[in-house]
């Protein structure tokens, strides 16, 4: 338990009272010093200014790429992959997407999606909640077995993209005899 001094109003009787919690007081208690807010309850500029954990934050991200000169995936699309016993198929959801905006590619034994999606040009003040993803995005799935590359199909209906790679044809084993 900490004890918390409490005021109601200015020139009104301190009461401390234990608590659990950190009471705020009803009316804060006028600056002292000089200056242009000497008097006042609060600084003009702080006042006007709404804090925003996340902007600083994506800020912070931006810095840290600009120095580390890798760019950042914007968002990343929801996906399922799964394998059968001659494919593997992919499912991602990229609504809003168009087929030219989509770029898929096998390289080392990976799968790679990569995008854009740009944020809508909207003539808004402020956003009251934005949870729809925007800019750049790259998902790569590694595939354990030999695929067949010139085989695989995409197909992207409903803002549901659905991928079909092809395993590569097994030789089978057989035995060699030794001489």
């Amino acid at each position: 338990m900490v004890a918390v001094q409490v005021h109601s109003a200015p020139g009104a009787e301190s009461v401390s009272r234990p608590s659990s919690v950190e009471i705020v007081p009803r009316i804060a208690r006028p600056l002292q010093g000089e200056g242009w807010n000497a008097g006042t309850c609060y600084d003009a500029v702080v006042a006007f200014a709404r804090w925003d954990p996340f902007r600083d934050l994506l800020t912070l991200q931006e810095r840290i790429d600009r120095l580390s000169g890798e760019q950042a995936a914007g968002w990343a699309p929801p996906a399922d992959l799964y394998e059968t016993s001659d494919r593997y198929e992919v499912i991602v959801e990229v609504p809003g997407l168009s087929r030219e905006q989509i770029e898929i590619r096998i390289q080392e034994g990976a799968l790679t999606i990569e995008g854009e999606r740009r944020s809508p040009d909207v003539p808004c003040e402020q956003y009251h909640r934005v949870e729809r993803g925007h800019g750049r995005f790259s998902r790569s799935f590694p595939l354990r077995e030999p695929i067949d590359a010139n085989a695989i199909n995409a197909d992207l209906r409903d803002g549901v993209l659905s991928i079909s790679v092809p395993k590569a044809p097994h030789s089978g084993t057989h035995r060699i005899p030794v001489r």
